[in-house]
């Protein structure tokens, strides 16, 4: 079957977030929103079809979790990935956010630290906080490329007073898209163990890589990730299923597991609703196709906005990434503070975007843009951003 990624969908009045907001968060409703992370494709079908089968059942009372729940994750997993994961690792959360929060809350003390790399997707820093929690930055080095690294030295610097109890983790990275070498994260996994930091790994854009690369899920690269760290993901993103709750955690090491999922068992979160095991395994077993194709047409977009940037707007780099449908644009060269580069994307291209200052340190003159809408949209963006642009003579 040939899915069609071009089609525009009217989304304005049907609640989502991505455009029903734009008056309340940007001061008008009329913006071209590239901003929210999530795709202006249509759900899959055959996710459609699974929930509608569902629904021809008058009753929708208490559930069980069904029977192919967990074989389903376990066979995408090992497809995907190459890993075996085993069921007792798995378990629902009711969000990768809240999931954070969760774990932050039966690890941790209030007071305690934990460390965040920015610029990083904003509620790293926004819910340990929330939560008493003092937050410790360990910036991310930009590279000449384009992509970051981890700087080990300053890691080692910040931690050295003690305190730090945990490390929240997007790998993929959310928002450069980069994908994290098994060296990187087995350094990371040997140092957070040997420091007594718990690592939490948001791996929810892991099964959007770009390109043919591959995917290395945190727990997989050594003993000592294995024996500290909880992974979570999700098939949100990949078939544009965020409004359906549909996390998982898998937390390898017996103790781990053993206090987080009887923390989420004692408060009932480890239940889920009724259609979140639906489109999980609607999404697992039958999307393999979809996902090809889906990613096919987000290469060609990344492509379209890396060229038509370095073609008529050189001072506005596109960082290209490995992984997911955010594009990191690099504005520095436009010569404007905060205030002026939000204004020149809202009031003159007309654009929601993300500011790259939401995302921490370092990321001050970047902005996300989401390509995950269809071609001609994008296109249509990138017009006004470049009528803006020549109006100002660079």
């Amino acid at each position: 079957m040939t899915y069609d990624f071009d089609s525009r969908i009217e989304r304005r009045g049907s609640g989502a977030l991505k455009y029903d907001a734009l008056q309340e968060r940007y001061g008008d409703a009329s913006l071209l929103p590239l901003w929210v992370a999530d795709m202006d494709f249509a759900t899959p079908p055959f996710i459609i079809d699974a929930l509608r089968r569902r629904l021809e059942h008058p009753v929708m009372g208490y559930t069980v979790e069904p029977a192919d729940y967990h074989p389903a994750i376990i066979d995408w997993l090992r497809a995907l990935h190459g890993v075996e994961v085993r069921p007792e690792w798995i378990s629902y959360i009711p969000g990768i956010v809240k999931g954070i929060g969760l774990a932050i809350n039966c690890f941790t003390r209030p007071g305690d630290k934990v460390v965040v790399m920015p610029p990083v997707y904003h509620p790293f820093r926004m819910v340990p906080q929330a939560n008493g929690r003092e937050v410790v930055w360990n910036p991310l080095r930009l590279l000449p490329d384009g992509r970051y690294e981890i700087d080990f030295g300053n890691l080692e610097d910040v931690c050295a007073g003690g305190g730090c109890r945990m490390l929240i983790l997007s790998n993929p990275h959310n928002p450069a898209g980069m994908v994290w070498s098994r060296d990187t994260l087995r350094h990371l996994a040997d140092f957070c163990d040997s420091h007594g930091i718990l690592v939490i790994s948001d791996e929810i854009h892991s099964e959007m890589l770009l390109r043919g690369r591959r995917h290395t899920p945190f727990y997989e690269v050594s003993e000592s990730a294995r024996r500290n760290s909880i992974t979570f993901a999700a098939p949100s993103k990949t078939f544009n299923i965020a409004g359906i709750v549909s996390s998982y955690a898998i937390v390898p090491d017996d103790g781990l597991r053993s206090r987080f999922y009887g923390f989420l068992n004692a408060n009932e979160l480890d239940e889920a609703p009724l259609f979140s095991h639906i489109a999980t395994i609607a999404a697992y077993r039958e999307g393999a196709e979809w996902r090809r194709q889906m990613l096919e047409y987000v290469e060609c977009n990344i492509a379209a906005v890396r060229d038509f940037c370095a073609t008529h707007m050189p001072r506005i780099r596109a960082l290209e990434p490995e992984a997911s449908f955010l594009i990191w644009l690099d504005c520095r060269a436009l010569g404007m503070n905060h205030e002026e580069l939000n204004d020149f994307f809202v009031r003159e291209c007309r654009l929601a975007l993300n500011d790259g200052e939401m995302f921490g340190p370092g990321g001050e003159g970047f902005m996300r843009l989401n390509a995950g809408a269809p071609r001609g949209v994008l296109m249509e963006a990138l017009e006004c951003i470049r009528a803006a642009y020549d109006r100002h003579n660079y």
